[in-house]
């Protein structure tokens, strides 16, 4: 059980050299977005091979389907670059699209029925067809046309030494993993209640 209540733990930062422990948070996006020809339906084209292969590229790939782009921009402590990386992603993108472009909504284009919308094919090696069942299984579940929905992600993470000097104001005890997990899902379900600090 934890000793402290937030305001505790952050007047323990402010009095002590903590908080530049919080200079360290890394952030990255995800964006998804859907390939559309241009009538504004769902391009039914192959990701185009101009931007490498969605299977091991770190930073282009596929979400569901095979029209379903996705851009992940590697984690980084400087608050600008993870946006100007999405940006050169985009970028690079539109300039290898020759009849297509993107869709820029989250809620889908002209899609068809479920059986337009082509899953995303990664080849035939073990992993890729794990992807393919994992994803045939969500079509399954969920349908096909739920999976075309596009979005942004914001991923965030505080340093390791944060989480160290955390743990010793709350005298946490078990594991740094636990206390870690713990706490994320704590800042989870709180987001709204402690949004402004």
């Amino acid at each position: 059980m934890l000793k402290f209540t937030c305001c505790d733990e952050i007047r323990q930062f402010r009095s002590s050299d903590h908080a530049q422990s919080l200079r360290g948070i890394t952030r990255g996006y995800e964006r998804e977005c859907l390939r559309v020809d241009d009538g504004g339906r769902l391009a039914q084209t192959p990701h185009p091979r101009t931007l490498g292969s969605k299977l091991t590229h770190p930073w282009i790939t596929t979400d569901y389907a095979e029209a379903l782009l996705e851009f992940i921009t590697p984690p980084s402590q400087d608050p600008a670059f993870p946006l100007d990386f999405l940006r050169d992603i985009h970028r690079f993108t539109v300039r290898q699209m020759r009849e297509e472009t993107m869709w820029a909504g989250s809620m889908p284009c002209v899609v068809g029925d479920d059986k337009d919308i082509a899953i995303a094919d990664y080849g035939s090696s073990n992993s890729a067809m794990m992807k393919v069942v994992y994803r045939e299984g969500l079509g399954l579940r969920y349908g096909r046309h739920m999976q075309t929905i596009a979005g942004a992600h914001y991923n965030w993470s505080l340093p390791d030494d944060f989480w160290a000097i955390l743990k010793g104001c709350c005298s946490g005890t078990g594991s740094m993993q636990d206390f870690v997990s713990e706490r994320y899902f704590g800042l989870i379900r709180n987001f709204l209640r402690f949004g402004w600090l």
